[in-house]
């Protein structure tokens, strides 16, 4: 679900825009919104109207990348200026299409595939994937091992506990 919904953010921008006098800073304060939050909202209202600021999920093309790029480099626009005008509601993403078409040209403005597997037994190691020799040991051995290796970790946390004990009294000996 989205933070805030369309209509509460058209309302903050009529608010803005109406002929109170009040700032774009005060009325973000008002309503506790980041200020650059709220003049995102407005530029892309003042771009693209109420499309501006509707949720949406679209996945954008090399060409699109390209040609967003390059409208950029002819009208000067900023980042956010032209994810304004393209209706592009993640800014940051421009300046990593430019970067990745300095490197690569538009072949690497195209979407690669993921790397990450869907299905998790596939994504696990291979020696998690075989199946694994049943312990042939009883219930109750288990619980034998089971409370042998507590008393080891046990016997090992007071030896560590004496250990800086003697430590610490050393360091108070050599401070006298």
């Amino acid at each position: 679900m989205a933070k805030y919904t369309e209509q509460f953010k058209l309302s903050v921008i009529t608010e803005v825009e109406s002929d109170t006098g009040d700032s774009l800073r005060a009325v973000a304060r008002r309503h506790g919104i980041d200020e650059a939050t709220l003049r995102k909202w407005l530029a892309a209202y003042r771009a693209l109207g109420a499309a501006g600021i509707q949720r949406k999920h679209e996945y954008y093309t090399a060409p699109f990348k390209r040609s967003v790029l390059e409208q950029m480099e002819r009208a000067g626009l900023s980042d956010r200026e032209a994810a304004a005008r393209f209706n592009i509601r993640n800014r940051s993403v421009i300046g990593l299409w430019r970067r990745q078409y300095d490197e690569g040209g538009l072949a690497a403005l195209s979407a690669r595939p993921r790397e990450r597997s869907r299905n998790m037994a596939t994504a696990l190691p291979p020696k998690l994937n075989e199946v694994s020799i049943p312990d042939e040991r009883s219930g109750e051995e288990l619980l034998k091992e089971n409370e042998y290796l507590r008393a080891e970790v046990a016997y090992l946390k007071k030896l560590d506990a004496l250990l800086q004990a003697k430590k610490r009294a050393a360091q108070k000996k050599k401070r006298k």
